[in-house]
């Protein structure tokens, strides 16, 4: 990451990273912008966001949004508005459990090349322009 510090301001770069909170006690994101805290809608899930948003807020990220996973039912969608209501963690988006991911996947794809219409690519859409409108000062905040 160190080496995309002398990037052009108007460079993205998107890191998938494991789910856990090692890469934020590692200091691995001080150079960061925004932190998307990706969740599934069953408890372990929702426990992960709770330790990972309070300790991202703590090392001084701003930026730090939940975006909702593989989401099949208003149940999963409700479950995780109201834990982050309660907590006040700010969700950005639902992306909904969508075959076409794994279709893609098995055809070697990615699922904006193989299905550009699937629900899936439109949520992840929705969420970059959200973030995209936002705000940004470089350099985690």
């Amino acid at each position: 990451m160190g080496e995309l510090k002398g990037q052009p301001a108007e460079t993205i770069t998107v890191l998938d990273m494991e789910a856990s909170i090692e890469h934020l006690t590692r200091g691995t994101l001080r150079n960061v912008d925004v932190l998307l805290v990706v969740t599934e809608p069953y408890y372990r899930s929702l426990e992960t966001v709770g330790r990972t948003v309070p300790l991202a807020k703590e090392l001084g990220l701003e930026r730090v949004y939940v975006v909702a996973n593989k989401v099949r039912t208003p149940e999963d969608t409700s479950a995780i508005e109201e834990y982050c209501r309660r907590h006040e963690y700010h969700l950005v988006g639902s992306v909904p459990f969508d075959d076409s991911i794994t279709e893609a996947d098995r055809k070697g794809k990615a699922v904006i090349d193989y299905d550009p219409s699937a629900r899936s690519v439109q949520a992840v859409g929705e969420i970059a322009k959200f973030l995209i409108s936002s705000p940004v000062t470089a350099g985690g905040g």
